[in-house]
């Protein structure tokens, strides 16, 4: 019964890191490490729509912030390319749409954090000219935009800029991304919001006291805005307890986000984080899973192929067939036909 939910469901990721690992590669070889390692993850897991986040590692900020988010814009590029007869790079609605009716993988390319753009707000015009539809304005730390939520301590809001990048993304029709934003900062957004926002890989704070998590409060907010919130897979955000590492812990949050904001705004943005490190840490492509950190992943979980895991938890829990097809990926692709 669950296999034959998921595999009627747009099954819709918000957030999988993917292009830091392909973009690792030499140019030469991104269409066909997509193929290989990730497209198979992506079928197996019935993944019918992802979010590709740009995210700028350490070592290439500041100085070289923008130029590596344009190599991994390039690289969404490209690998699509090489591989239309399974992908499409999707800029509009109607675009999912035509990916969906064709068996394709709509891939819809997002920035996290924003490195590359700095305080240049008129930048996000490039990005969107590049294929750019969702985009968050803080990681970890501070930004010229405004401070991500390891530093709710300041208590800072958004900056003149960040400001200005809210109106710059609704103008354009960028949806605006709270997740990794201090908790000042999602107040100052949701008071500027005309139009929705989304977490793209957020958690509950009811349910485990994280500084990456939502408050109901916040849940709230995006919901009143006709936005998402999308329910990460990190273990670290979800429990305090190595004990509670199960895949029931994630349908623990994604009832609560529907129990606060309705059942039309909740998703799923799993941010697969071992999986991405395994790709990125030499040898590349061999698995470390007994070095692995335990905090980052879980059992079963660890990368796309498990996702019909959480099918069959949302049916456990004993959750509507119609609800669980939202949950899936519903709402993530109501959102985005609507928006882009």
């Amino acid at each position: 019964m669950s296999e034959d939910l998921h595999r009627r469901a747009v099954v819709a990721d918000a957030h999988n890191d993917l292009l830091m690992a392909v973009a690792a590669r030499p140019r030469q070889h991104w269409g066909r490490f997509f193929r290989e390692r990730w497209l198979p993850q992506l079928r197996d897991g019935g993944i019918k729509l992802q979010v590709l986040p740009v995210f700028i590692d350490a070592p290439y900020q500041p100085e070289g912030a923008l130029r590596q988010t344009l190599r991994m814009i390039e690289c969404a590029h490209v690998l699509a390319e090489e591989n239309h007869d399974q992908v499409a790079l999707c800029t509009t609605g109607d675009d999912i749409d035509a990916a969906l009716a064709d068996d394709k993988i709509a891939l819809v390319l997002a920035l996290e954090s924003a490195p590359g753009i700095d305080a240049s707000v008129e930048l996000f015009s490039t990005m969107h000219r590049l294929g750019v539809r969702i985009a968050s304005i803080a990681h970890w730390g501070r930004t010229p935009l405004a401070d991500g939520s390891r530093e709710d301590a300041t208590g800072s809001r958004l900056t003149v800029p960040g400001i200005a990048a809210v109106k710059e993304m609704e103008r354009l029709g960028i949806l605006f991304d709270i997740s990794h934003l201090g908790a000042s900062g999602v107040a100052h957004v949701l008071e500027l919001a005309t139009r929705p926002v989304i977490a793209t890989h957020s958690c509950v704070r009811a349910l485990r006291d994280h500084h990456r998590n939502l408050t109901d409060d916040q849940i709230r907010g995006v919901a009143a805005t006709g936005g998402i919130v999308c329910v990460a897979f990190v273990p670290d955000f979800l429990t305090d307890s190595q004990d509670n590492v199960h895949v029931d812990r994630i349908v623990d949050h994604i009832e609560h986000v529907a129990s606060v904001a309705g059942i039309d705004h909740v998703g799923i943005g799993a941010d697969f984080v071992k999986e991405i490190l395994t790709d990125l840490t030499p040898p590349c492509c061999e698995d470390f899973a007994d070095d692995q950190d335990p905090g980052f992943s879980f059992p079963g979980l660890d990368e796309p192929a498990g996702m019909p895991e959480v099918t069959k938890a949302l049916l456990a829990r004993g959750l509507p067939e119609d609800d669980i097809l939202k949950i899936l990926g519903g709402n993530l692709r109501q959102l985005l036909a609507a928006n882009l």
